[in-house]
């Protein structure tokens, strides 16, 4: 059964993960993939990301996808039963997954249970196709990116930070740009997608 966590900013979601992590009973330990911050000045969120699991009780294996070796990022993800994604350049996050050949097997995972925890690029890259986050991320960074072809797991495009700093007006002009085109699921900082198999909610912090 498809089970994913897709937000925009993980801290942000805290006791909403944690509701979620009791009712699905999740192991406590999580794969945390931080490679979409490898091209970010700013990674604070992603140091508040682990801190927010282990406030959670989770233990943490850290793998950043860029630095190591095909074989054993494909044993890890193979061997983990939640996979945490970060926030970061989308489009770098992509390529570096190309080309460790990572999408089918996170595909295959999420049928086999996995639990999927995608925040902003991590959740972005649910998406069929990426490209219309070009007007948020640079682009330019990831010269080995041939497609822009997503998970496809979901059949929305999430459009993280809307109406947050700094993302106010580039989250503004992709919704713009694309909400004619695409069907875009807006979120803030406090709010998650959850989904559960072909089961699609909506929660917030301030719920």
């Amino acid at each position: 059964m498809k089970q994913l966590f897709l937000c925009s900013y993980f801290a942000g979601v805290k006791n909403l993960f944690s509701d979620y992590a009791k009712e699905k009973n999740l192991e406590k330990k999580v794969l945390f993939i931080p490679t979409a911050g490898n091209k970010e000045d700013y990674t604070a969120y992603i140091d508040e990301a682990q801190q927010t699991f282990r406030d959670l009780g989770f233990e943490i294996e850290v793998l950043d996808i860029a630095s190591c070796d095909r074989e054993t990022a494909q044993a890890k993800i193979f061997q983990s039963k939640i996979l945490y994604i970060s926030g970061g350049n989308t489009f770098y996050l992509l390529q570096e997954l190309k080309k460790k050949q990572l999408l089918s097997l996170i595909k295959e995972q999420i049928r086999d249970g996995l639990v999927y925890v995608g925040e902003s690029a991590g959740a972005i890259i649910t998406a069929k196709d990426i490209d219309y986050n070009k007007l948020m991320d640079d682009k330019t960074v990831a010269t080995e990116l041939s497609d822009t072809a997503g998970l496809d797991e979901v059949d929305f495009y999430i459009l993280p930070h809307y109406g947050e700093e700094p993302f106010t007006d580039s989250s503004q002009k992709t919704f713009e740009t694309y909400k004619n085109q695409l069907s875009l699921m807006l979120m803030n900082n406090s709010q998650a997608v959850i989904v559960n198999s072909e089961e699609l909610k909506v929660v917030s912090e301030q719920d």
